[in-house]
């Protein structure tokens, strides 16, 4: 048997760009992505603690070291530039690997630049 479970979590950040006209999905500072092990096209949930909504879409790396998280097309919809949301990966494990298994949370700073990456005991 296989459970969804957290894999990782990009917790409080900014959103610093909402494009509707852009095809689809959220763009990312690549250092949270790496920080978070979370890899370019993988499918994440996004809650926007600002205002309640909560969509699932797939990320793409945006530049290093830039803060940005940017959401695009109808992910746009869901939270305006200054939103604060919380990024979210799962991933599928057995009942054997669940037993080892301890999720990242990586706490970002007002602009979006890591502060501390901590297991999610």
């Amino acid at each position: 048997m296989h459970h969804n479970i957290l894999k990782a979590k990009i917790h409080t950040v900014r959103v610093t760009e909402a494009n509707v006209k852009y095809k689809g999905s959220i763009t990312i500072d690549e250092d949270l992505l790496d920080a978070a092990k979370i890899k370019k096209y993988e499918q994440l949930y996004i809650n926007n603690a600002s205002n309640g909504s909560r969509i699932m879409t797939y990320v793409l790396p945006g530049k290093r070291g830039s803060g940005e998280v940017c959401m695009n097309g109808g992910a746009a919809l869901h939270a305006k530039e200054g939103d604060i949301v919380h990024v979210l990966a799962f991933c599928s494990l057995s009942d054997e690997e669940l037993d080892k298994h301890i999720p990242l949370v990586v706490f970002t700073d007002e602009n979006n630049h890591i502060e501390s990456i901590e297991e999610y005991l």
